[in-house]
């Protein structure tokens, strides 16, 4: 006769690895800036070369994302390319959100295997910066997207003001102000779901200890995490260290050739809701042959559960 005293303990067990999320779906979430995906030249932008697009592909095929956010997209024409290019290879991200701001040149996406069910993007919001008003640059995405029939993510992407220096303001200051608009929306979602899944991210043109990156953080209960995605080369990172923002791994996302200088300004940042399900083993900067020749950027990429 079959021992059926372990029946109960095996079933609490289960319960309890359900909890976890062990054996759930996974999902990719990537950001990605292209470094100006134009087909064609513009009036201020020249036309990407056909090796640099098919090293972007590359590059994306590689990394597989579920969900992807991508800066400097020309436009509807570049993201119908960049679909079509992807699901030649295999990547299918048919659902889309495809933003600009009061810069028209270029373009903030998101691109996802996943169905968008809500959209609320911001693309006029203005402010006063030493007596005059600018608009956003680039606009803030905000959609939710149904990973599953229980799990929904909300995407808040961005492409912050550049450091160039432009005639018509401090471009430090407009920084400033475009992260500061973005975590007024970030708390307004927050007030209306405290544990909303919800992942900020793309290009934000500054340092961690820089004030835009940290207004944009936030503080307390609402702080967002910063998931820093480094380089999987094969470093030994003490399991006391890897949480620590100044970890000695690799990290920069960025090359900036005037002054010969790498640094990480494409960052991933989680509500404290999201946290929950993010899987640190799988959150990485890409490290790639030919990385450089399509863009001046790498992209990063964070898993997570789908499974509050």
């Amino acid at each position: 006769m079959t021992d059926r005293k372990w029946i109960p303990w095996f079933a609490a067990w289960l319960f309890v690895l359900a909890g976890n999320g062990a054996g759930a779906e996974t999902f990719r979430v990537a950001t990605y800036n292209l470094n100006n995906y134009f087909l064609t030249a513009s009036d201020t932008r020249a036309a990407k070369t056909p090796e640099s697009i098919n090293q972007v592909h590359s590059n994306l095929l590689a990394l597989k994302p579920d969900i992807l956010a991508v800066q400097e997209m020309s436009g509807a024409a570049g993201l119908k390319h960049l679909q079509a290019a992807l699901k030649t290879g295999g990547l299918d991200l048919p659902h889309f959100e495809l933003i600009t701001g009061g810069d028209t040149n270029i373009y903030v996406a998101v691109l996802s295997r996943f169905p968008i069910v809500n959209r609320r993007s911001h693309t006029n919001d203005s402010y006063l910066l030493h007596g005059r008003r600018f608009r956003i640059g680039r606009g803030f995405t905000e959609i939710d997207v149904q990973v599953n029939e229980s799990y929904r993510l909300t995407v808040m992407a961005t492409h912050l003001k550049s450091k160039r220096a432009v005639p018509t303001g401090d471009e430090a200051g407009m920084r400033l102000q475009e992260a500061t608009i973005l975590r007024e929306k970030i708390d307004a979602r927050l007030r209306a779901e405290p544990n909303a899944n919800l992942v900020v991210l793309g290009d934000l043109n500054d340092t961690k200890d820089a004030k835009p990156i940290k207004a944009l953080r936030g503080r307390g209960k609402t702080a967002l995490l910063d998931t820093r995605p480094a380089e999987r080369n094969g470093d030994i990172v003490a399991p006391a260290e890897r949480a620590a923002s100044n970890a000695r791994n690799v990290t920069w996302t960025y090359f900036y050739a005037v002054e010969d200088s790498y640094s990480r300004v494409d960052y991933i940042l989680i509500s404290p809701g999201l946290a929950k399900e993010w899987i640190k083993d799988e959150t990485y900067v890409q490290t790639i042959s030919n990385w450089g020749l399509a863009s001046d950027h790498r992209p990063i990429v964070a898993t997570f559960t789908a499974a509050d």
